[in-house]
This record gives C-alpha cells, structure tokens and sequence, in this order.
C-alpha cells in the first residue's frame, strides 16, 4: 500500500478537498450525506460501511463500531471477527440519530441490526465519486473512496493521533500498514514539521 501512483501523484485528499468534500456532502439528500460524513469520520472501506446497523452506533459514547473486512485468523486457523470502535464527532452523531431515526431504531431487536444504507458498494463509490465532482477534486487516483480513506490517515497524522490509535481506528492488522500515512507531503508534510519548528 502507498499514498503515491507510479508517476508520484497523492492518492489521498488534502485538508482543502477533504473541507470541499465534506461542504458539498452536508447539501445532498440525508442519506448520501450521512454517507458520505461516515466515510470522511470513520476512515472505513465502503464495503464496511454498508454494514454498519444501528446497534453500532454508540450515540452516548459518540463512537461508530466497524467490523473489519480484511480477512483475519486466530491462532487455531479459523476464520475470526475484528471489530473497532471509531471515536466520532457528537453533530455528526446528531445528524445521524436524525436523519435514520438511530436512537429509536436501537430499541427494535429486528431494525437494530439492518444495515443503514442498503446500497451495494459501487452504488456507495458512484455517490462519493458525484460529491468529489462537484466539490472540484482534480480527476485522478485520489478521487475516490479509497483517496477518502488515505485523506482519513493522513489527517490523523497531521493532527497528532498516535499510529498505534490510527492502526486501530483504521482496522490494519500491522502497524507498519498505517506508518505510510507518515510519509505525507506538500501542506500535509508541512503542518508535521511545523510542530518540530515551533
């Protein structure tokens, strides 16, 4: 896994596109924008987040539980579940509760454990593709769900998040995995070094 295509192009969204992204989200339809705010808060895979239920949204303990797609196995060989609870901010948590009715949904064994977007995952990448468009991200590798993600990491990064709390939220079985978000340039590299200058 890099950050950077063959040629040296970024494959992850800066802080400005990450902002332009999350600005054009917040004016679509509430499902494509809860969506698309999961995606920018989480860091998660499109094909985690088209499991995510009601039941793992902690709305007092303002997390999102993720279940980790990549495959793992226990000592024995079989085939084991990882779960990993993202810390998210509470107005996000609040237009969530709202836009999918999560606080009553909960109380439903049943409707607790659908999932909340019932879309497959190329519907949920045509969708992030649409608002990177029209938030004027440059076509290229870092238009995309994937270059969301990687923009998740590197923002941690540069926020002072710990790699082993990124390696967690992120669901990376290796640290060395979530070290590439490390390795970022340009702004991203500069607000790093920033707090060794000052």
């Amino acid at each position: 896994m890099t950050l950077y295509d063959p040629k040296g192009n970024r494959l992850y969204l800066n802080a400005e596109e990450r902002a332009a992204f999350l600005h054009v989200a917040r004016q679509r339809p509430a499902r494509d924008r809860t969506l698309c705010e999961t995606l920018h808060y989480t860091g998660c895979r499109p094909s985690e987040l088209i499991e995510i239920t009601p039941a793992r949204i902690d709305l007092s303990g303002g997390a999102v539980t993720i279940r980790s797609l990549k495959k793992r196995k226990d000592r024995s060989g079989e085939q084991k579940a990882v779960y990993r609870a993202i810390p998210v901010p509470p107005d996000y948590l609040d237009t969530l509760n709202i836009a999918h009715g999560i606080r009553e949904t909960q109380k439903s064994r049943k409707l607790a454990h659908v999932p909340i977007w019932a879309l497959s995952r190329v519907r949920v990448w045509q969708i992030v593709k649409d608002v990177m468009i029209e938030a004027k991200i440059v076509d290229a590798g870092h238009r995309s769900p994937k270059g969301l993600r990687h923009g998740f990491g590197v923002n941690a990064v540069v926020k002072g998040i710990p790699l082993h709390m990124l390696q967690k939220w992120m669901g990376h079985a290796q640290l060395s995995t979530t070290t590439i978000y490390a390795d970022a340039i340009g702004k991203e590299e500069q607000d790093i070094a920033a707090k060794m200058w000052g």
